[in-house]
C-alpha cells in the first residue's frame, strides 16, 4: 500500500478524488507496492485542475501529473494518445497517459500521466536543435494523418478547425453582440467589434477559397500548439519530442497548428522555424505556399480564434449583465488593434522545399 495516499488533494473539494486515489494505487504497482506520498504542487493555479504528485515507490522516486477534465475532453485526449497517434506510428510522440477514471456522477474525469519534468520548449530563447525535434514531430503528424481513414472519428470527437470554425465563430459572435445592451456600447466598443466581425463575414468567400487553394489536405490537428504543450526530452538516442494537452484536438488544415506555433516565437525567429517545417514536410511531397499566402491563412485562423473569444463575454452580458463581459470585450478589441502579420516582410527570406 501507499502510505499517505488519503492526503492527495485533501481538503480541495475536488470531485472524484476517491476514485483518483484508487487509480493511483493501481497504477503505482498496485497493492503490492510499498511506498508513500511525498508532496503535491498545483501546475495551473487559476484552474486548479492540474497537479504534480510526488511519491516514493519501493524506495524510488516517482512523479506523476494528474489532470481533471470534462468527460468528453478526457475521451478525446485518450483517443489521441491511445488510438490516433499510434495509428500513424507516433504513439511515443503523444501524452504519456497512464490511465483515467470518471467521477461517479459523470461530471468530470481524471487522467494520470507520467511526469515529463521541466522540458517544455522555450520559444523566448529557442535552441535550434530542440525546435527542430519538435517541428519534425509536428510535421510527421500532419503529413501522416492527411486524408486518413480516422479523420471522421477525429471530427466526431474533436470538431473542425477549418473554414467552418471561422464561419461559425464569426456568425455566433455577431449574434451575441447584436443582442448586447448599452452597457457594452461604451466608447463605441460594441459597434467597433460588430463592424470588424461583419467585415470578416463579408470576407468569408475569399478566405474559404484561399484555404481551399493553399491550405493543403485536412489532417489531425493538436489544436493548441503553444510551446508549453511541446516537450523535448534528452534521451540515449537523442532528443525525443512529445505533445501534451490534446484538449482541443480536431480536424483542419496544418496551417492552423503552424500559426499557433509560430506566434509563440518572437517575430525574428519565425522565418527559420517555418523553414524547418517546410523542409520537414517536403519529404512527404508537401510544398507550402509563399509567405503572403501563408499570412492570409494564418490571419484567417487567428481571427477565427478572436471571434470565438468574443462569444462568451457577449453572452455573459446579454444573459447575466456580467460586468466582466464588457472588460473582456475591450481587451479583445485591443487584440484586433494590435494584430500584425505572423510573418513580417523584413524577417528573413523564403526557403522553398
Amino acid at each position: 500500500m501507499i502510505e499517505g495516499l488519503e492526503k492527495v488533494l485533501e481538503g480541495s473539494d475536488q470531485p472524484g478524488v476517491a476514485e483518483l486515489r484508487d487509480l493511483l494505487q493501481k497504477l503505482l504497482n498496485g497493492h503490492e507496492a510499498s511506498g508513500r506520498f511525498l508532496e503535491q504542487a498545483t501546475l495551473q493555479p487559476r484552474g486548479m485542475r492540474v497537479f504534480r504528485l510526488r511519491f516514493s515507490i519501493n524506495g524510488r522516486p516517482r512523479s506523476v501529473v494528474v489532470k481533471r477534465l470534462k468527460p468528453q475532453i478526457a475521451r478525446r485526449s485518450e483517443l489521441a494518445a491511445k488510438r490516433w497517434l499510434p495509428a500513424i506510428r507516433l504513439g511515443g510522440g503523444g501524452p504519456p497517459l497512464l490511465g483515467g477514471v470518471v467521477e461517479p456522477s459523470g461530471a468530470c474525469a481524471w487522467h494520470v500521466y507520467d511526469d515529463l519534468g521541466e522540458h517544455e520548449l522555450d520559444p523566448r530563447e529557442p535552441d535550434r536543435e530542440r525546435v527542430s525535434a519538435a517541428v519534425e514531430l509536428v510535421a510527421q503528424m500532419h503529413t501522416r494523418f492527411a486524408e486518413h481513414a480516422l479523420l471522421g472519428e477525429v471530427r466526431l470527437h474533436g470538431g473542425d478547425l477549418g473554414i467552418r470554425f471561422y464561419e461559425s465563430n464569426v456568425r455566433d459572435a455577431i449574434y451575441a453582440l447584436e443582442a448586447c445592451q448599452p452597457a457594452a456600447q461604451q466608447n463605441g466598443l460594441r459597434d467597433r467589434l460588430l463592424h470588424r466581425l461583419c467585415k470578416l463575414r463579408d470576407e468569408l468567400p475569399g478566405r474559404a477559397q484561399a484555404l481551399a487553394e493553399w491550405g493543403g489536405p485536412e489532417t489531425l490537428l493538436h489544436g493548441d500548439l503553444w510551446a508549453i504543450n511541446v516537450f523535448v526530452i534528452p534521451s540515449a538516442n537523442g532528443l525525443h519530442a512529445r505533445l501534451i494537452d490534446w484538449d482541443h484536438a480536431a480536424v483542419g488544415p496544418a496551417s492552423y497548428d503552424l500559426s499557433t506555433f509560430l506566434l509563440r516565437f518572437p517575430s525574428e525567429h519565425r522565418p527559420w522555424v517555418l523553414d524547418l517545417y517546410r523542409q520537414a514536410v517536403a519529404g512527404a511531397g508537401w510544398r507550402l505556399p509563399g509567405e503572403r499566402e501563408l499570412n492570409l491563412l494564418f490571419e484567417t485562423h487567428e481571427y477565427a480564434r478572436i471571434a470565438n473569444r468574443i462569444i462568451w463575454p457577449a453572452i455573459a452580458l446579454v444573459m447575466d449583465g456580467a460586468e466582466w463581459g464588457a472588460e473582456a470585450l475591450a481587451e479583445i478589441d485591443g487584440w484586433f488593434e494590435q494584430f500584425e502579420p505572423v510573418l513580417q516582410p523584413q524577417c528573413g527570406t523564403e526557403v522553398t522545399a
